[in-house]
């Protein structure tokens, strides 16, 4: 394990993050919100000390594996904690509050312990929102795009950072990829930004509603987040951006290029469809009546929950407590799923559960067929073995960590509906639960425990279990 190379690229992601503490700054002189000397303090305290680790901890060796999962663990530790800095400067929350706010919205979760939204400075909403769009496509993969020095073992940080079974190459170089990756999420996002304003929205609140749809975050610049808009166009705007970012981005960058046939010929997409839109028709058919007596504001708000839920953004347009209880078991078993492999989405992805699906297909087969060879393909080809024991593995470690962290949020305090809807909440990355983390309440009266719980479920979920968990096997820090 080299230390001190992996401290010198923590630094430099520091100085970055120096620089992006900066960018709220226009934004609190034109409000006159009264928070730039928060900003520029945070910036100083980050670019100080990222100048320090960047300067005096050198290495000429390449970045392995283990660095790649070091730096990457660590990096998004080291945002969370720097991050939170304008939040604990401007008064607004105690360190681990504002540690959790920060973690939540860096690792796309959308959780909040804030209550008092509007009555926030602008500049610190923009900050907060800025959050998800850092690392909704991800902070190592955008270094990676912008930071010549990370090019040199690059891989290594993709692999570990990236959200799916397999990290798959645009382009032969990592940095390619990485610019490829970010520009198709840049054009998406400008595009939402234009369109949420042709609704009405400020470029204020339109970019910062860009920034968590893209990033499937959720936070928004209002308590009663999207709900408050009361608009048809604005919902349909961002129930189709946020289908979008739950998409594989690498299938956007093909439909760029005119390849648009790449999406029905992508197994994966085409389940994420049948299941977007075979979700909504049920909620559709259980709140009809009961609910809603509208056709449109039926599937107006079914769509919306749906795919918020699904593609782990978390915003809101319905309490969606009150509808009725099979309708709330269907959103979730879908916070277990999530969005696609190569998306900003987290969750377990639809590729996981789709492999799962067939793996358990190909088993029973072979119940009836004990010498016959079959084998589990995703579109036409074959999954590799250890990918399959990957996903397996996955898939017992989460359901695993799900059982431990809710008894541990329960040990709390927390009742039993709510310390699990709020792991799964975390753990998927999504936001809200239900019970008392419910759409319309937040995660503000969680005791200090089980918060400390919940951010390390919010940072396991966002890197998928086993980045995180690498580094606490004693091999790891062995030669």
């Amino acid at each position: 394990m080299n230390i001190l190379l992996t401290l010198r690229i923590l630094g430099a992601l520091l100085l970055f993050l120096s620089g992006a503490l900066l960018l709220p700054l226009p934004f609190s002189w034109y409000y006159h919100d009264g928070a730039a000397s928060c900003f520029l303090w945070s910036a100083t305290v980050s670019f100080v000390c990222g100048l320090l680790l960047f300067r005096f901890c050198r290495s000429s060796r390449d970045l392995s594996v283990r660095e790649g999962f070091a730096v990457v663990t660590f990096g998004w530790s080291f945002y969370a904690l720097f991050g939170a800095l304008p939040f604990i400067f401007t008064g607004v929350a105690s360190p681990l509050d504002a540690i959790f706010e920060t973690m939540s919205g860096f690792t796309t979760t959308g959780s909040t312990i804030l209550t008092a939204i509007e009555g926030l400075p602008e500049s610190l909403l923009l900050w907060r929102a800025l959050t998800h769009w850092l690392g909704g496509m991800g902070i190592i993969v955008l270094s990676l795009a912008i930071l010549p020095m990370l090019g040199v073992g690059g891989m290594q940080l993709f692999k570990a950072e990236v959200p799916g079974p397999t990290a798959d190459r645009l382009k032969p170089r990592i940095q390619d990829t990485a610019k490829l990756l970010w520009g198709v999420y840049v054009l998406l996002t400008g595009l939402e930004t234009m369109l949420l304003m042709a609704g009405g929205m400020s470029f204020y609140e339109a970019l910062c509603h860009a920034f968590a749809t893209l990033a499937t975050g959720g936070f928004s610049t209002r308590n009663a987040s999207v709900a408050a808009y009361d608009s048809a166009y604005i919902d349909g705007v961002i129930t189709l951006f946020m289908f979008l970012a739950g998409v594989n981005f690498s299938l956007h960058y093909q439909a760029l290029r005119g390849r648009l046939r790449e999406f029905y010929r992508n197994e994966e997409f085409l389940f994420y469809l049948c299941l977007t839109a075979g979700t909504t028709i049920l909620l559709v058919l259980i709140n009809h009546g009961s609910v809603y007596n509208s056709l449109f504001d039926n599937l107006r708000y079914s769509a919306f929950q749906t795919v918020s839920i699904l593609t782990t953004t978390g915003f809101g347009t319905a309490d969606y407590e009150t509808w009725p209880v099979i309708a709330q078991y269907l959103l979730v078993f879908l916070m277990f799923v999530g969005g696609c492999a190569g998306s900003t989405g987290g969750g377990m992805k639809v590729a996981r559960i789709l492999l799962i699906f067939k793996h358990a297909q190909v088993q029973l087969f072979r119940l009836i067929h004990p010498k016959a060879v079959r084998l589990v393909k995703l579109g036409n080809r074959p999954v590799d073995r250890e990918v399959m024991q990957s996903i397996l593995g996955f898939f017992a470690l989460y359901m695993g960590l799900f059982v431990v962290a809710s008894f541990l949020v329960a040990a709390s305090g927390v009742d039993l509906v709510s310390s699990g809807a709020a792991v799964i909440a975390t753990l998927s990355n999504i936001g809200p639960g239900l019970g008392s983390v419910g759409p319309v309440d937040n995660f503000a009266h969680i005791p200090a425990f089980g918060k400390g719980v919940l951010i390390v479920c919010m940072l396991m979920g966002r890197l998928e279990l086993f980045t995180v968990l690498v580094l606490f096997l004693p091999t790891f820090w062995r030669k």
